[in-house]
């Protein structure tokens, strides 16, 4: 699937308050899922000794496509496309490896 035919079909399911012209929803969303996605890892950590397990995958990997519905819709609710981001973080880091700079902080290294 590409992403643009992700993001317009997602669209579909965006039931929340003001859609087209709320980016604060699925921003808490978007914090809301990466935490669930955290938290498996933290237990798998924890009760699993670090072993992902098929089990505990297929549970990351349904909280990371929630992930993704909420960047699709916030990158929606900001006008762009999911194909887009993609391209520019791809050329933002290959820039970055060129320059030496792909470790480090900071968004202008």
């Amino acid at each position: 699937m590409e992403l643009n035919d992700y993001q317009r079909e997602s669209r579909k399911t965006a039931l929340y308050p003001e859609v087209g012209s709320n980016a604060i929803y699925p921003t808490l969303g978007l914090v809301g899922e990466a935490g669930e996605v955290a938290d498996k890892v933290k237990k798998i950590l924890r009760d699993n000794k670090g072993v992902f397990d098929k089990y505990s995958k297929d549970a990351i990997k349904f909280e990371l496509g929630d992930v993704l519905w909420y960047i699709s819709q916030l990158s929606s609710e900001l006008g762009y496309e999911l194909d887009e981001i993609a391209s520019s973080n791809l050329e933002k880091l290959k820039d970055r490896k060129a320059r030496g700079k792909i470790s480090g902080s900071g968004d202008s290294r």
